[in-house]
């Protein structure tokens, strides 16, 4: 991936977009997909996350600031850059499947035992979690967040990072007292040694990718983000709905999770759903081309680190070829640039300090208003209303000051 240390000045946003093929908008929200994800799933997701310590919704923030640059009626903002200690979103999602994962290893070995999040966190089974060793692969946030909820519930981890993670992102994750495991590789390469060194050793991988033979965990890291979702929607305004939602993709595990539970909440009545991709890591546009799970066309040599996949997750690419309307790709200037709007206020409100990754969505919206050809075929009239979700905060502060030109402790300030 492209290293920050002398990040692109902001140009002129090219944006790619492929208008999906096989969305089906009349289509309900069926049995295959509630095998994924469901509101009855996600009810039992929320009980428990709204019951973790430090539990509070992340706030929904009105743009209208770049709202009226993007020449549309509304623009909400769904501010991650507080989500528990970790500062991202990946916090609902790693930390969760840590948690079922556990609950279900322990239950195995003590049976007839109800077994709840408080009998870990206390230790009451730790003659068991200590032996066990959860493992997954990161560019960073999902790492963090696994490693976060090994340590709260009680077991071993191990976290495998590519060699372009940064020096404060792996820092991030080996405070909270995972071991790291550096590969000389790409993010994918990073997935297939966790995999490998996993089976070899009797770990268990906490993926946000599936892949054949790997679909359970996923499924409860993509239930996690639901939460997030469900905040969204009841922080709306009673008598608006969005009528657009762009959702940065990575292995599509986030934007399927907020697909499906758009999809199924809102039926057919669901905003027209953006994916957006940086342009060198963007298998999810490759795969809506091909109509098939494909890899990225690019060289993942991209700022957006947390996007620099490769690879498509089997379960997300199974909501998304009905499900998301459309493909968008942009250059790395585009993210760089909503970070710096974000950090001046441009807006209309107090500064917002938004990750590289975390701010994909909205940067795809703004590249998209710019350029009237996209504008018109994506239907941003003026009377168009859009969520994203600002997925991280600084999680990486030495990066962030890189590509904003300040810290961000000075930009909250």
């Amino acid at each position: 991936m492209r290293s920050p240390e002398n990040p692109p000045a902001p140009s002129a946003c090219l944006p790619r977009l492929f208008p999906n093929p096989r969305a089906d908008r009349e289509a309900p929200y069926g049995a295959p997909e509630r095998a994924i994800l469901s509101r009855a799933a996600f009810e039992e997701a929320m009980a428990e996350i709204g019951a973790w310590p430090g539990y509070v919704p992340t706030p929904l923030r009105s743009l209208g600031g770049l709202a009226r640059e993007a020449g549309i009626d509304r623009l909400w903002y769904k501010d991650e850059g507080t989500r528990f200690a970790l500062g991202s979103f990946k916090a609902l999602g790693g930390a969760y499947a840590v948690l079922r994962l556990l609950t279900r290893e322990v239950t195995a070995r003590v049976p007839g035992v109800p077994v709840t999040a408080l009998d870990l966190v206390v230790g009451r089974y730790a003659r068991v979690t200590r032996t066990l060793t959860v493992t997954t692969a990161t560019d960073g946030n999902h790492g963090r967040s696994v490693a976060w909820g090994a340590q709260v519930f009680g077991c071993n981890c191990v976290v495998y990072v590519p060699a372009a993670c940064s020096a404060g992102r792996r820092a991030a994750i080996e405070a909270y007292g995972a071991k790291l495991v550096v590969v000389d590789g790409l993010y994918d390469d990073a997935v297939r040694r966790a995999a490998r060194d996993a089976a070899a050793a009797g770990w268990f991988v906490v993926s946000d990718t599936s892949y054949t033979g790997y679909m359970d965990v996923p499924r409860d890291v993509m239930q996690g983000y639901t939460v997030m979702v469900e905040e969204a929607i009841s922080q709306l305004p009673a008598s608006e709905r969005p009528t657009h939602v762009f959702v940065q993709g990575g292995v599509g595990a986030l934007p399927a999770a907020v697909c499906g539970h758009l999809w199924e909440s809102w039926g057919r009545q669901r905003p027209r759903f953006v994916v957006v991709e940086p342009q060198a890591a963007d298998c999810l546009y490759q795969s809506a081309v091909a109509g098939r799970p494909m890899r990225s066309a690019g060289r993942l040599d991209t700022l957006m680190a947390g996007l620099a996949c490769g690879e498509v997750s089997l379960l997300a690419w199974a909501i998304l070829e009905r499900g998301a309307d459309d493909f968008l790709t942009i250059p790395d200037e585009g993210a760089v640039a909503a970070m710096r709007k974000l950090a001046e206020g441009r807006h209309g409100g107090r500064p917002v300090v938004a990750g590289e990754s975390g701010v994909a969505g909205l940067a795809g919206l703004l590249c998209a208003a710019a350029h009237e050809e996209t504008r018109r075929a994506l239907g941003l009239m003026p009377d168009a209303r859009v969520l994203v979700f600002g997925t991280e905060g600084a999680t990486d502060p030495e990066v962030y000051e890189r590509l904003v030109g300040r810290p961000p402790e000075q930009v909250a300030a």
